[in-house]
């Protein structure tokens, strides 16, 4: 534990922000598995849980916590999945 006060604040910050970072990726992560359960089912909806989870991957780099590029990537992979179950 740092014994200088700026440090102690920014340990303390970096807490918080670490404790947000999760959630979102965790979110992110949830949303992608329920795409697969839902490609493995090959349900009806594959299209609506395609929209929320690349909603959440928007999101995520919106708040900087994913790299764009990583996203798009992500969300194609997604997409080419999605078109091929419903052919």
């Amino acid at each position: 534990m740092p014994n200088i006060q700026s440090a102690i604040k920014r340990v303390k910050v970096n807490e918080k922000k670490n404790l947000r970072n999760r959630i979102v990726k965790s979110k992110v992560k949830t949303a992608m598995k329920k795409f697969d359960v839902e490609l493995a089912a090959k349900s009806a909806n594959i299209g609506a849980q395609y929209s929320v989870t690349a909603s959440a991957i928007d999101k995520a780099v919106a708040k900087g916590i994913i790299h764009k590029n990583t996203a798009n990537r992500k969300k194609a992979r997604l997409a080419k999945q999605a078109a091929m179950a419903t052919q």
